[in-house]
């Protein structure tokens, strides 16, 4: 499977899958008369991150591997959300952005090595890359959003999470 394929549809799939999970939310604070933004600083332990930062990484992972797969720029947030309203607004934003990349701009991806100032220096090849970061990074976070909405009462499950699939006759 080429990188892009392994990549940038499973990104926006998820990303707008996660975009849904916040409308639920939405609508349970409308249902039990609350404050939907009361859920952005939600956690699930003292030492992770709150719903708002577990969004704003699941969109940064998304476009930052994409970016450095590609060699493109990346649109830039500030993290600076305080609304659902505006953290739905960065997730159409990125899910935009990657609607921008094809298969093209993947050309040759295989053979760049990867580094991000996190690696302090080091480098990885891009395949291993995706693999071994892009993907377990983004998902960490996709279902740690998911998990915190559960937890804050959100009517979720396990299609709501895995979404549509594209069967054929």
């Amino acid at each position: 499977m080429d990188l892009y394929t392994a990549s940038v549809p499973q990104f926006i799939k998820m990303l707008r899958n996660l975009d849904s999970w916040l409308g639920k939310g939405i609508e349970l604070a409308e249902r039990k008369k609350f404050d939907p933004d009361v859920l952005l600083g939600m956690r699930l332990a003292a030492d992770q991150f709150t719903l708002a930062r577990q969004i704003q990484s699941s969109c940064d992972t998304a476009k930052l591997t994409s970016a450095r797969l590609t060699g493109k720029d990346a649109p830039s947030h500030a993290d600076s959300e305080t609304t659902l309203a505006q953290l739905r607004e960065r997730i159409a934003s990125v899910v935009g952005w990657l609607e921008t990349l094809g298969p093209a701009d993947f050309a040759g991806a295989s053979e760049r090595k990867i580094s991000a100032p996190w690696m302090r220096g080091k480098w990885g090849e891009a395949d291993a890359y995706l693999v071994e970061y892009g993907w377990p990074n983004f998902y960490f976070h996709v279902v740690t959003a998911y998990t915190i909405l559960r937890h804050a009462g959100v009517e979720l499950g396990k299609i709501p999470y895995l979404g549509s699939f594209p069967f054929r006759d």
